[in-house]
């Protein structure tokens, strides 16, 4: 298939841990422009997913293919160079460096000085804060500063992991908001988040993911209502 930039397609997936299998043979498509949600329990295999997709671990069996070419075997700085933007869980900001110490590592050669003052202008929050210490932020204002950073890489796709996570209701609204923003603006999004609610209404597809096999999908819409994913999921998320 030939697909525009941010393109991804994941064919017969297996990650295994030793004897144990994370991930059993999953296939998924992510078209240009989409936002592509994966939901499920702990323990699922979603971060794994992701892991594999951005070149940290390596796949037993199967391929990943990106902009039509695939990039399996290829190491993590070459599929971030190739446009692959990894957000991960629990945000890895260096907390003794300032908020603008983080971005600049994040940012490209180059024009990388006026790329860091457009993401502060972009994140005003982040613009007050920017000679802080970024340990001193709060869990939403590090979560903004993740995602600003992932941004600065250039995403063709943008892969986060689950942004939400330990954020009050307010501050999971805004960083909802943000990815809305990211997305109306071009970027390509595959989303892996417990807040199965948010990530559907965001969603223009989604998959649920249960023990490493995909056993659900349709669009966001339609996971909002299947009676499945509502007993499973929707009705104990927040």
């Amino acid at each position: 298939m030939n697909m525009r930039q941010g393109g991804l397609q994941v064919e017969e997936l297996t990650v295994s841990y030793g004897p144990v299998q994370a991930l059993k043979g999953i296939s998924f498509e992510v078209e240009p422009g989409q936002v592509v949600a994966i939901v499920g329990a702990n323990g699922a295999g979603k971060t794994t997913l992701l892991s594999a997709i951005s070149g940290l671990i390596k796949p037993r069996a199967g391929r990943i293919l990106f902009d039509g070419q695939e990039v399996t075997a290829w190491p993590s700085h070459r599929i971030v160079q190739a446009g692959i933007v990894q957000v991960p869980e629990g945000r890895a900001i260096l907390g003794s460096m300032t908020v603008e110490e983080n971005l600049e590592l994040g940012a490209f050669s180059g024009n990388s000085v006026a790329e860091v003052e457009g993401m502060l202008q972009r994140f005003p929050i982040l613009r007050e804060r920017r000679g802080q210490p970024a340990a001193g932020l709060s869990g939403g204002e590090q979560q903004m500063l993740a995602i600003a950073r992932g941004l600065l890489q250039r995403p063709k796709l943008l892969l986060l992991d689950e942004p939400s996570m330990g954020l009050a209701p307010l501050l999971v609204n805004q960083v909802f908001d943000i990815l809305r923003e990211i997305h109306e603006q071009g970027t390509t999004i595959l989303l892996v988040e417990q807040n199965a609610r948010k990530a559907l209404a965001l969603a223009n597809r989604a998959f649920v993911l249960e023990q490493g096999q995909i056993v659900l999908s349709g669009t966001g819409q339609h996971l909002l209502t299947d009676e499945a994913v509502v007993r499973a999921y929707i009705g104990s998320v927040r």
